[in-house]
């Protein structure tokens, strides 16, 4: 599910900051990247059997790469999924996600889209 509307789409930040800002939220990015690519996961764990939610924010390098550590991110719309064990995440507009859910997912982007303006190119 597309997460619309929420203020960090667009967003040009770098690496660096974005890095912190991201983990000082729990967000994680760990090995989830390439040259020009970043995904920033938080996992929401459920009371249902094999199913774990994730938010996810993702982004593209606009200047330099991801392996040297001085990119310029540009943000894309963040995401929310359901992951099934083992099969993987769905992000598909057929997946329904707990109301509860969807907007805690947009509070914690939220939280983070109002502390990106000190960083925000």
């Amino acid at each position: 599910m597309r997460l619309e509307n929420t203020g960090i789409e667009d967003v040009i930040m770098d690496l660096k900051p974005l890095d912190h800002l991201t983990g000082k939220h729990a967000f994680i990015r760990a090995g989830q990247w390439d040259y020009d690519r970043v995904t920033y996961d938080y996992r929401i764990d459920s009371k249902e059997k094999n199913i774990t939610y994730y938010i996810r924010i993702q982004g593209y390098t606009v200047e330099g790469d991801v392996d040297s550590g001085n990119a310029v991110i540009k943000l894309a719309t963040p995401l929310l999924g359901k992951h099934y064990y083992p099969h993987g995440v769905e992000y598909g507009e057929n997946e329904s996600f707990p109301e509860n859910l969807v907007e805690r997912a947009v509070n914690l982007v939220s939280k983070i889209k109002e502390e990106m303006v000190q960083y925000k190119k």
